[in-house]
């Protein structure tokens, strides 16, 4: 079995508890306007490795990882669940925390297949960093073209299998930062049974010289980071 991986970070402190290696899958359906990864997008130009090649690699680094862990992130990661999985065995089996960041958009809760694929994940995820882009399901797709029932479900999946979540949302000005959308989101997450933590994310324009590299445009140019005023009023709402 092979991934498509566009990066590794050997010392990450924002991606779950602790020090964890990180591991950046390539590859995504959604086109988030704030994406600061564009590079990330295409599925199969990064650096193929296997499962077992990348647990040689944070094997490296386990004395220093050994108070957090590894967490998967991307792109979007489960766009190759069944690789994610295999490593998540294997990290197992050597005792290692783990965690995998994503949207929850390749979840489809008709689809048996799909379930199944998502079951034998978390047999193996300690912690999903669940990423929640918007409340309101044309506000999801008009900011990254994707659909929120597949988020959403993902996240009353997670729940009800009694798996450890913390929700992450981007606060954008005039997009996402916006008392209604965010007391909506607030009541989405107080139906959820195992959420441990909510993260706020500011808004930040620091991947806009990739799209330039890229010769793509940046949907948000212009756009500048919430005040600390904002921030503040989210994080309140999100955790009162």
């Amino acid at each position: 079995m092979q991934g498509y991986i566009h990066s590794f970070e050997s010392f990450g402190t924002v991606d779950g508890p602790g020090i964890r290696f990180v591991v950046f899958m390539q590859g995504c359906p959604l086109r988030c306007k704030y994406c600061h990864n564009p590079d990330t997008w295409e599925f199969s130009v990064g650096k193929t490795y296997s499962p077992e090649e990348v647990l040689k690699e944070i094997l490296k680094y386990k004395s220093y990882i050994k108070n957090g862990g590894v967490t998967v992130s991307g792109g979007e990661p489960l766009m190759q669940i069944e690789f994610v999985t295999e490593l998540f065995k294997l990290l197992k089996q050597k005792g290692v925390h783990t965690a995998v960041d994503t949207s929850g958009v390749t979840f489809n809760a008709d689809s048996e297949i799909s379930v199944k694929q998502h079951k034998e994940l978390i047999k193996y995820v300690d912690l999903v960093l669940l990423d929640i882009k918007h409340s309101d399901e044309e506000g999801y797709k008009s900011l990254c073209g994707g659909n929120l029932k597949n988020t959403l479900n993902f996240a009353r999946f997670l729940s009800d299998n009694g798996k450890d979540i913390w929700i992450r949302h981007v606060l954008v000005p005039k997009i996402t930062d916006d008392d209604g959308q965010l007391l909506k989101l607030k009541q989405i997450i107080k139906t959820l049974k195992t959420v441990k933590k909510v993260e706020v994310l500011p808004y930040h324009n620091m991947g806009e010289v990739k799209y330039e590299k890229l010769g793509a445009d940046y949907a948000l140019k212009g756009v500048q980071p919430p005040t600390k005023e904002r921030i503040a009023n989210a994080r309140k709402i999100l955790s009162d």
